[in-house]
């Protein structure tokens, strides 16, 4: 099948370190690629994939100093797209709304996978008028405040069975990853490790939109002797870093549609102990995986309980439900129902 992938241009695929949407994107892309698939990305100039690539600016977006208006680089990507789309049986668009009005005008049929939240002001407006376009949720839980698009199905991310190792002794430690921002809350992660007696080392990128955040509410607590600053980690070292913590803490504070770190975690064989918000339900088996919680008490008392969690148990669960090739096997269902019903409307012309 001849696929066009369209990543966002904010990172490159896949990103050095922090990075959800382009390393999903880069995932998907190679385990494609890997089954004999024509496969074009559309993506920044220094990415590294195994399938044609196609950019319009050599760097990510996010190394650009003073870059006024990031969407007008994502329109000359998506005009790209439509000019070329006549070269594709499929293009599978994850700039979210973005690829829309552009969707359009294509000479094949299109999916956009739908990667951020849902629950905004002013989305139901605009997601009215385009709600004939086929799209993928990443959980259920994303697809709750519009449940009447076109949805096509929801497909959880999936990352490559060998990419991070199973550690079946974990030292001492809490983690926590990703971004120092509010809705992370890594002030409640240290003060549940602080809480529960334990030692809590960080490794999380801090955007320059949070900086102030990070100066202000995050620093003064970094200081305290039971909390370690890791800075932000790549894949290797993200590998060591997660799979000898005791647990990954999750105290998030809005609803994430898809905790990717969460299924990293459990690859490794890390369990987790997470506030039940969004995605977390879907991807956390209670109990099993680890805990979900609603609490600040229940998140120290879970801690207590941690090492009982069978390690075995969470990477074997990684792999029965959040595989890159698993992510591919439902992608190609989906692009082949696609490609059917634009088959069976061009010859019923």
């Amino acid at each position: 099948m001849r696929i066009a992938q369209v990543s966002t241009l904010y990172e490159r695929v896949p990103p050095v370190a922090y990075g959800g949407i382009e390393r999903v994107v880069s995932w998907l892309t190679e385990e494609l690629v890997a089954r004999g698939h024509d496969v074009t990305l559309f993506a920044s100039g220094d990415s590294i994939t195994g399938a044609d690539l196609v950019s319009v600016y050599p760097r990510p977006l996010r190394e650009i100093e003073n870059t006024a208006d990031p969407q007008a680089f994502h329109v000359a990507m998506l005009e790209q797209v439509v000019h070329r789309s006549d070269e594709f049986d499929i293009v599978h668009f994850h700039t979210d709304y973005a690829s829309f009005p552009f969707a359009r005008r294509l000479c094949c049929p299109q999916l956009t996978t739908l990667h951020w939240r849902l629950d905004v002001p002013g989305l139901e407006t605009m997601y009215r008028e385009f709600d004939d376009m086929p799209v993928v949720s990443i959980s259920d839980a994303q697809r709750a405040p519009l449940p009447n698009l076109a949805w096509q199905c929801t497909i959880y991310h999936g990352l490559p069975t060998g990419l991070l190792t199973f550690c079946e002794t974990p030292s001492d430690y809490l983690a926590f990853v990703g971004r120092i921002a509010p809705a992370k809350r890594p002030d409640v992660a240290i003060e549940i490790a602080g809480r529960a007696q334990a030692r809590l080392e960080i490794a999380a990128k801090i955007d320059d939109g949070d900086r102030a955040y990070y100066e202000r509410d995050i620093a003064p607590l970094m200081r305290q002797p039971h909390v370690c600053y890791r800075g932000e980690l790549d894949d290797a070292d993200k590998n060591a870093f997660l799979g000898h913590a005791r647990a990954l803490l999750f105290p998030i504070d809005w609803p994430e549609p898809f905790g990717l770190v969460l299924a990293e975690a459990l690859a490794c064989g890390t369990p987790v102990i997470a506030f039940g918000r969004g995605s977390v339900p879907e991807i956390i088996d209670d109990g099993v995986t680890g805990y979900v919680v609603g609490t600040v008490d229940e998140a120290v008392d879970a801690v207590g309980k941690i090492d009982g969690i069978d390690r075995s148990r969470c990477r074997a669960e990684f792999e029965k439900r959040f595989t890159a090739s698993r992510m591919a096997d439902e992608y190609l269902k989906v692009y082949a129902t696609l490609v059917d019903h634009a088959q069976r409307r061009s010859c019923a012309r």
